[in-house]
């Protein structure tokens, strides 16, 4: 069965994306065939400068191939070099009713945070059933914040179907319900948007600096502590240590005796440390962009096989052919 997952380049990519997407996305690879594309085109309703969006783009294929993406084994490529994704979205998008999009959430939260309003951003739910429906593709890892478009898709998908005759795959939505909130910096939920985040891959000193400089209460090393399991580093600290190590963490902070330094010290240690085989093999990639390039080129025409044949289809059925 045919699995879909887009990733957006806006910014720079951290821990949050990694436990929420990156690496359940990468496990999904022993169990069927992955699509994985860098969303680029949808990255331009808030990414204005060429430059950035280049080196984003070229940062989420390191990140992704470094962390176990396997090419092989799964399609990997540029949103931009399917130039089909397009010409569906046109097609989709003249039976989508504008009620439909004046509903979607992302629209109402990003407008009501200050994003200017522009037709890429209202209509970005029929670009992102166009990325689903032009291959076929049958099941699409989601969490409950994104279920919204996934319903929004199939909706499309069963209107052109009951104007045009059965041409697209309606896709069923995979609720990802084991994936944790992962906690920012300031105990908010991980987000670029909130400046909170530990990134993936970066500086050494500067990412010691950030988890030494998390904001801890006022009580002193000896005092027990019994919210310890509440503790934003003790949260941080369970996803990179082994249970029986953060554990040990745990109970010495709610017996007291464990200063908060500490604490932090050891929640760096680990979290270098996970990723250091990963940031070895990042190092190599990108020391290597010429085969960085020709595994997207590669992705993307093995991607538009598939787009083609799907977009013959809508075509012969809108009579455009």
């Amino acid at each position: 069965m045919r699995t879909l997952t887009g990733i957006q380049p806006s910014g720079t990519l951290h821990i949050g994306n990694y436990f929420g997407a990156m690496r359940p996305a990468i496990e999904a690879q022993a169990r069927g065939e992955c699509f994985y594309f860098i969303a680029d085109y949808h990255s331009m309703t808030t990414v204005t400068d060429p430059e950035e969006r280049r080196r984003h783009t070229l940062g989420v294929a390191l990140d992704w191939l470094a962390c176990g993406l396997d090419p092989a084994r799964s399609v990997f490529w540029r949103q931009s070099d399917v130039p089909e994704v397009t010409e569906l979205a046109w097609i989709l998008g003249t039976l989508t009713p504008m009620g439909l999009l004046e509903r979607a959430h992302s629209y109402k939260d990003k407008t009501a945070r200050g994003i200017s309003p522009n037709f890429g951003l209202f209509a970005y739910p029929v670009l992102m059933a166009a990325d689903i429906l032009l291959y076929d593709t049958r099941r699409v890892p989601v969490g409950r914040d994104q279920k919204q478009h996934l319903e929004m898709t199939r909706d499309i998908a069963i209107k052109f179907n009951q104007t045009y005759g059965e041409t697209l795959v309606v896709p069923e939505a995979e609720i990802r319900e084991d994936l944790a909130v992962i906690p920012g910096l300031d105990g908010q939920k991980m987000s670029k948007s909130y400046g909170n985040t530990i990134d993936l891959f970066g500086d050494e000193k500067v990412l010691r600096k950030r988890i030494m400089g998390i904001v801890m209460d006022s009580r002193p090393p000896a005092e027990p502590k019994p919210d310890a399991d509440r503790n934003l580093a003790v949260q941080l600290l369970r996803l990179f240590a082994p249970p029986d190590v953060a554990r040990d963490f745990e109970d010495r902070l709610r017996a007291g005796g464990l200063g908060y330094g500490d604490l932090k010290k050891a929640l760096f240690e680990h979290y270098w440390s996970t990723f250091a085989a990963a940031r070895a093999r990042r190092a190599e990639l990108a020391a290597n962009r010429d085969h960085v390039e020709a595994v997207l080129r590669d992705g993307a025409e093995r991607a538009r096989k598939v787009a083609r044949e799907v977009l013959g289809r809508v075509r012969r059925a809108s009579g455009l052919e």
